[in-house]
């Protein structure tokens, strides 16, 4: 079934999912993104004036500032920082008797994307800006305590942030004109004026949190290493040229998020389903990366998939649909992969280690969000690889 109905929140809410689905879920003409969010995802992990909540000329003059952000040079210099913090978080894991990769990751990301994005980062304080960025995305849908935490990191990182964007008008603060904090900085909104330090520093922060939040998928391919151990020693004995392929099937095979949200613009019809104004719809991004009637054995682990030709953008969905620089499709989604990359190329060539709990007695929670290992993924016996 491609679409029914039910109640999220106590809110009426239609679900969608397939390929098709998607092409019609990421037409701007049926729907709009403001209003969609629950709230406690604005207030955890999206932040209130962000680009994920607009439509229009402001939605494409805000993405067009992250394809900037995201060109591709300055992601190959986002990954070379990272390599490099990476090898030198290796060199005091070889001392620890075993570590936990998850965490592990974050904070070395931490470091990396702050160096990167302009923003200063004190030794001191980077294991605490690590927990506040994870806090955004790994306790954004939990209950109780853990949803108030991730406020409270969202309260925190945003004054933090927008202190930057404020010192780098006053030129207090001097930062690379390529960097992100320059660059979102110094955007101008449609009406000509800057966005206000606030929103500015939602922005920031949607640079910084969802690099960070790529060590859930760094820790799904660490996973995957463990679980496919052909796969590893082929892609250890490998020049590099099929790492992308099993990148994207470790995206396309693993969960992150399950499904995105929009509004319906104006009534429709589609598949003899009445879609009306005002409805709440969402997307199964889990499903869809997954639907047999595009993916040929979708349940079975498979990068050979990823060789031949590139999928339809509206059937591989991990992070969105549809073209990112007019889609709501995730402008960022180039640093994942490249990134997830880099943590491929340590984790199969560089290093040699042990995980404490096999992969293949560490099921996915999928009642977790993020979604991950259920006993985690810690290694021991850690040691480099010469190159």
């Amino acid at each position: 079934m491609d679409v029914f109905e039910t109640r999220l929140l106590l809110r009426r809410t239609t679900c969608m999912t397939g390929a098709e689905a998607a092409s019609v879920f990421y037409d701007p003409a049926r729907f709009q993104r403001a209003g969609a969010a629950p709230a406690p995802l604005q207030k955890t992990l999206f932040g209130k004036g962000g680009v994920q909540g607009l439509d229009g000329e402001h939605h494409r003059q805000r993405k067009a500032m992250f394809l900037q952000i995201n060109h591709p040079d300055r992601v190959e210099a986002l990954a070379e920082v990272v390599s490099r913090e990476w090898g030198e978080a290796v060199a005091d894991w070889t001392t620890a008797d075993q570590i936990d990769l998850y965490a592990q990751v974050q904070v070395l990301l931490t470091r990396a994307v702050c160096e990167w994005a302009g923003v200063p980062l004190s030794e001191a304080e980077a294991e605490t800006r690590a927990r506040q960025l994870a806090a955004l995305f790994d306790e954004a849908g939990a209950i109780g305590l853990g949803h108030l935490r991730s406020r409270a990191a969202r309260k925190a990182t945003e004054r933090w942030a927008a202190d930057l964007i404020e010192q780098i008008r006053s030129g207090q603060l001097e930062v690379s004109d390529s960097s992100a904090a320059s660059v979102i900085a110094n955007h101008q909104e449609p009406d000509g004026q800057p966005m206000t330090p606030r929103v500015a520093a939602v922005e920031l922060l949607n640079v910084l949190r969802p690099t960070v939040a790529t060590s859930v998928y760094i820790t799904f391919v660490a996973h995957a290493l463990d679980t496919h151990p052909v796969w590893r020693e082929r892609l250890a004995r490998g020049d590099g040229n099929e790492d992308l392929a099993f990148v994207e099937e470790v995206r396309r095979h693993y969960p992150f998020f399950p499904a995105v949200a929009a509004i319906v613009r104006e009534d429709f019809q589609w598949r003899d389903h009445r879609f009306p104004r005002g409805r709440r719809v969402l997307l199964d991004l889990y499903g869809t990366n997954r639907d047999g009637r595009y993916w040929d054995d979708p349940e079975r682990f498979n990068p050979d998939r990823f060789l031949g030709e590139e999928p339809d953008r509206f059937a591989f969905v991990p992070q969105g649909g549809g073209d990112p620089a007019v889609h709501h499709r995730c402008p960022g989604e180039p640093i994942s992969t490249r990134l997830m990359g880099v943590a491929l190329e340590h984790l199969a060539r560089h290093m040699t280690y042990t995980p404490v709990v096999p992969a293949a007695l560490s099921a996915i929670d999928y009642g977790r969000l993020p979604a991950l290992p259920d006993r985690g993924f810690r290694i021991r016996n850690i040691s480099s690889r010469p190159a």
